[in-house]
């Protein structure tokens, strides 16, 4: 017992510190994306998708690595880029500083409430794959048709309750059931999914909520 005490803070701390290294270098990779074209973009979002697939078929097979997590993170940053521009444009600066303040803070209290608590959050699980399967479909008919405002506000909202309903089932799944060291990569990588998630949505809440007030 006293081993696995021993381990879990330990694992939990790898898979902390990797998040907070895949923020830091997903934040390089939006600084250097303001120099990189628009086509030069749209080809980076084919490679993120890539690597994101294959680090799928990896996870079932071996340990993806940090290395690969940092480098798909940096990609990932790279393409971020033009949608905080927009957003930067849309709402200000200030706001999207905002926007970024709110989404760390609801992803470290759902971090904190998860890790701390006695409670077991796997039940979300199947509710979580339904809400996910709910907001990719509600993104497709918002892509080829559009939403009214009150739309929007309810897809931004189902995408931030998703989002953060998977920080604690995730989290929550680590701090129970505490992780092998060759899947540390793999975690660290689904939490800084659900962070930029996160993110994106709150941005498109904030981006529905003021353009109701116009």
């Amino acid at each position: 017992m006293r081993t696995e005490t021993w381990i879990l803070p330990r694992v939990l701390g790898r898979v902390f510190l990797g998040l907070c290294l895949s923020l830091v270098t997903a934040l390089a990779g939006l600084y250097a994306g303001q120099y990189i074209p628009p086509v030069g973009a749209r080809l980076l979002m084919l490679v993120e998708l890539a690597m994101l697939v294959m680090a799928l078929w990896l996870q079932r097979r071996r340990s993806i690595g940090m290395p690969f997590v940092l480098l798909f993170t940096f990609v990932s940053g790279a393409t971020l880029f033009p949608v905080i521009a927009y957003y930067a444009t849309l709402l200000g600066a200030a706001t999207v500083m905002k926007a970024v303040a709110v989404s760390a803070g609801a992803f470290l209290v759902a971090g904190f409430v998860a890790s701390r608590s006695s409670y077991d959050f796997s039940f979300l699980g199947g509710f979580l794959l339904v809400g996910l399967v709910a907001v990719f479909l509600m993104g497709l008919v918002a892509w080829f048709v559009g939403f009214s405002s009150t739309s929007e506000l309810v897809y931004a909202w189902l995408g931030v309750a998703v989002f953060t309903g998977y920080v604690l089932f995730d989290v929550n799944r680590l701090a129970r059931q505490g992780v092998s060291e060759d899947q540390v990569a793999w975690v660290v990588l689904s939490l800084y999914l659900d962070f930029v998630n996160l993110l994106l949505f709150v941005l498109r809440l904030f981006g529905v909520m003021q353009s109701s007030r116009r």
